[in-house]
């Protein structure tokens, strides 16, 4: 059955999405909540400046605008119609829908375009067509010289035994490649892998006489950065583990090869591409003006736009290695594409290695866990309440209706707020950030019972009324000594970026912003910032918390997805606790987040379809 088609519903005649002066199918459309404003108010315009007058042409564009709005870079006309609720809409017949869009003067201006049976809005048709040449010239370029003697001795070193045998494998492929795509699930060893290839190559490169490598680590958020830095160099420093097993072997890293890594950064995507003022989509480093480094890793590329990766490809040198990481069964990227996944759906039937998968988990903690977060990839509604409701004390179902159990989950929220603020009081600001981390309370909502604005309202609450105080905005103090923080927006003048989390911290009579990684500042000069007691999944893709407690909604959410039930249940290292109905699970596993692209195709080389 073809899924309802998401729809907007309100009571207020001056709701900002009503379009109040459209007409024809784009004012039935916009009435029946499958149109925003802005949907309508793009194609109308459009269609004016050319001369278009086709209602069936005009709801197309406005059903392009909306694609992307909710994060395709195309759509399907022929995919309408014929879902739950739709039958009752004046759909304009699917055959033949596309070739009148593509007869239409908005094609021949390049306004749209119609191309692989799908309509795209011009920007994203060339983005995606530039993504697909650039790495179609790396993956025929020649690849990167080494000493295949020297490589395989060395990787032998630093990932040995069985215990290690895939991750050894996938380093080698990835030394001997310009590009690579590596995925895998968490605790599947990607970061370990990321930091023995590192050490490969710049051992290669003192071997051969040269001068260090450049490398580049970056990912889409400051936290996901930070996370990856952290993560590389425990990497690089990890001594065994107690009680690790006689002969497993362990990644076998020397002070040699720390030297050589030495002082490693990661920073965001957007600081390593150089901001230009004035735009989101142009950066300083492009293709007239490449990025200097040999070496550019990419963490959490699920996270990554179409727009961002097209920026990337354009701006790192043809024979510098690229290497994205990630896992596919994450959410994609707030902005329009699903560019991991359609990577590895494109790449992945290609015979030369290009995308590598770890699949062996090595984070025997959260073995509870990592089962529940495959029975959620297997789409197994069943064995996902069962792994649920196993009694492990590691992974736990909480029914909203259960008044006792949903009380002891707001009361351990409060306890928790209460500690943080007990150490923000006390200036301790390391012991506040780090106790901060340790929990995340994760809702697919905003707003709404089951949003994050309504919980973080209601911690608030309580932690003012067991402190003793009037904390929140709701009351006039915003700022407040134990209040965790969430940038919002990137700030290249103080060095904040999306995703950056901290606290707030007593100093003297004045309050500081404490942020994770160590930089403060006066909360008079922090701007877009949300409070943390609870966050969207969205946000805290890049981020790892000790547990993790997630709020689902009802069941007929259209947020709720298996993409967005995996990726809240892979923050938690040691504890993951669900707050929803069975109803609410099994909707949430059996739903895909389905995005249209053509990314994949054209990576496959299939021929168009019609």
């Amino acid at each position: 059955m073809t899924p309802a088609i998401e729809r907007w519903t309100s009571d207020d005649p001056h709701d900002a999405r009503r379009a109040l002066g459209a007409t024809g199918l784009l004012r039935t459309f916009n009435d029946a909540g499958v149109l925003t404003a802005a949907d309508v108010h793009v194609a109308r315009r459009t269609a004016d400046v050319v001369g278009e007058d086709d209602e069936a042409v005009r709801l197309a564009v406005a059903l392009a605008v909306r694609a992307v709005r909710q994060g395709s870079v195309c759509v399907d006309l022929g995919g309408f119609g014929d879902g739950p609720d739709e039958v009752t809409l004046p759909w304009p017949a699917a055959d033949g829908w596309l070739d009148r869009v593509a007869a239409s003067p908005l094609a021949e201006r390049s306004v749209v375009r119609a191309d692989l049976g799908l309509l795209y809005l011009d920007r994203y048709w060339r983005e995606e067509r530039q993504v697909r040449d650039d790495l179609a010239a790396r993956l025929v370029a020649p690849a990167p010289a080494v000493d295949d003697a020297l490589l395989e001795d060395s990787a032998a070193r630093l990932f040995p035994g069985d215990a290690y045998a895939e991750q050894r494998a996938a380093a080698l492929s990835t030394a001997r490649r310009l590009t690579t795509v590596l995925t895998g699930g968490p605790g599947r060893g990607k970061t370990t892998t990321v930091a023995g290839l590192l050490a490969l190559l710049a051992e290669q490169a003192e071997h051969a006489g040269g001068r260090r490598p450049r490398i580049a680590l970056a990912a889409p958020t400051g936290k996901a950065a930070a996370r990856m830095q952290e993560a590389v160099a425990e990497a690089l420093g990890a001594p065994p583990k107690a009680g690790a097993r006689a002969g497993a072997g362990r990644p076998g890293f020397t002070a040699g090869d720390r030297r050589r890594l030495d002082g490693l950064q990661a920073g965001t995507l957007h600081r390593l591409l150089g901001w230009r003022p004035g735009s989101t989509t142009r950066f300083r480093h492009d293709r007239a003006n490449r990025l200097p480094h040999d070496v550019v890793v990419v963490d959490e590329t699920s996270m990554v736009s179409l727009t961002l990766m097209a920026r990337l490809l354009e701006a790192v040198r043809p024979d510098a290695r690229l290497v994205l990481v990630g896992d596919p069964d994450q959410l994609a990227s707030v902005e329009a594409g699903a560019v991991l996944a359609d990577l590895v759906a494109g790449l992945g039937e290609h015979d030369d290695g290009v995308v590598t998968a770890l699949l062996t988990d090595h984070r025997s903690e959260s073995s509870a866990i990592t089962r529940l977060a495959a029975a959620i990839q297997d789409g197994d509604p069943e064995a996902v309440l069962a792994a649920l409701t196993a009694g492990d004390g590691v992974v736990e179902l909480v029914h909203p209706d259960d008044t006792v159990a949903l009380a002891g989950v707001q009361d351990e929220l409060t306890r928790h707020a209460l500690d943080v603020r007990g150490l923000a009081l006390a200036g301790d600001a390391a012991g506040a950030v780090e106790l901060a981390e340790r929990h995340r309370l994760l809702c697919a909502h905003r707003e709404g019972p089951w949003g994050a604005a309504h919980w973080n309202r209601l911690v608030e609450r309580r932690l003012g009324e067991a402190s003793g105080a009037y904390l929140g905005a709701a009351v006039g103090a915003e700022w407040y000594a134990g209040r965790p923080v969430l940038i919002t927006a990137n700030d290249y003048g103080l060095g904040l970026f999306n995703g950056d989390t901290g606290v707030v911290v007593a100093d003297g009579e004045n309050l500081r912003a404490h942020l994770a990684g160590g930089a403060s500042f006066a909360v008079s000069r922090l701007g877009d910032v949300e409070t943390l007691h609870a966050m969207t999944v969205h946000k805290s893709q890049g981020s790892q918390a000790e547990t993790v407690t997630v709020l689902l909604p009802d069941e007929t959410s259209p947020l709720l997805t298996r993409e967005l039930f995996y990726t809240a249940v892979t923050r938690a290292r040691r504890r993951v606790r669900v707050v929803g109905t069975p109803e609410a699970v099994r909707a949430a596993v059996t739903r895909r987040a389905r995005r249209a692209s053509g990314l994949a195709v054209r990576l496959r080389g299939d021929p168009p379809t019609a």
